[in-house]
């Protein structure tokens, strides 16, 4: 395995969108105030009704470079069956030691797909086994957080991050998705499929502005974590929008 630049943020997804439909607001708006991010697949979409695996890989990378994230990279975990067994836990948490992020964002606990529940599970886990000395191989380490960012299934959020003046770059990311989401310039071809839907794409954008609302904000996405979010200043939770 090659040695990896050291990153702020991994984001982990279940399927390559995942976390562009998620979080990619959050993700851009993360690469402009110099931080670096990279995304991590669990799977490669190989059980998906549209596209194939090597059309949804070129996909996620050029959704990779509309958000500026520094790496992109895929698991084998099991796409419509995905597997959270000790060898998953091992490579996700080789990974998490490569890269070694202070913050991790993944899949919600549950979720309309049985993988995102289940991508949780692993996340979570790996994210506390990384920092055990004597399981699997390189060095400890233990990311600060674990937060999970919204997906079918909503959710009362921890925490909503402002994602307004990086909201083009998100558009832009989803739009590099052309075999699994409907695009407003062309007919995309394959089944018929929920996120393919013009009403799945509106609502992606409806629910954006529904949380941006809520914080003053044009655009915002909403995260849960299991734990109380520290802060060090209170002037800090101060919603400019709002006064």
């Amino acid at each position: 395995m090659t040695q990896a630049q050291k990153l702020d943020v991994l984001a982990i997804g279940a399927h390559p969108d995942d976390v562009e439909l998620g979080c990619g607001g959050t993700l851009a708006t993360l690469v402009a105030a110099g931080r670096r991010v990279g995304i991590l697949h669990l799977t490669r979409g190989e059980a998906g009704t549209r596209g194939t695996p090597e059309e949804r890989q070129d996909e996620a990378r050029s959704a990779a470079a509309a958000l500026g994230v520094a790496a992109v990279e895929y698991l084998d975990c099991g796409d419509g069956r995905l597997n959270t067994d000790e060898d998953e836990e091992d490579a996700l948490i080789a990974q998490l030691r490569r890269w070694r992020p202070e913050i991790v964002l993944g899949p919600p606990a549950s979720d309309r797909h049985p993988d995102h529940g289940r991508a949780h599970r692993l996340v979570a886990d790996a994210s506390f086994y990384a920092g055990l000395a004597r399981r699997g191989q390189g060095e400890p380490y233990r990311p600060a957080a674990v937060f999970s960012f919204m997906q079918h299934d909503a959710f009362e959020p921890r925490f909503v991050v402002d994602v307004s003046a990086a909201w083009g770059q998100k558009l832009a990311a989803l739009a590099a998705y052309r075999s699994q989401l409907h695009q407003a310039d062309s007919e995309a071809s394959g089944p018929p499929t929920k996120v393919a839907s013009p009403e799945f794409r509106a609502a992606v954008e409806g629910r954006a502005r529904h949380f941006g609302q809520l914080i003053g904000a044009e655009f915002g996405e909403p995260f849960w974590s299991r734990l109380p979010v520290a802060i060090s200043d209170l002037m800090t939770l101060v919603p400019g929008g709002l006064r």
